[in-house]
């Protein structure tokens, strides 16, 4: 599990570095929480 979150930061942090605009970084953060969601989902199943 910590892998997973340790994992979600790395690409929370990359996404933000790559965008460039705030509608961009709002884009990818809530990808990011999304994909958190769903592996927080299937470790809870």
């Amino acid at each position: 599990m910590r892998n997973v979150f340790l994992m979600a930061i790395l690409t929370a942090s990359l996404a933000v570095a790559a965008c460039n605009t705030v509608a961009g970084a709002g884009k990818d953060v809530e990808s990011v929480g999304g994909a958190v969601k769903d592996t927080a989902q299937d470790a809870k199943n």
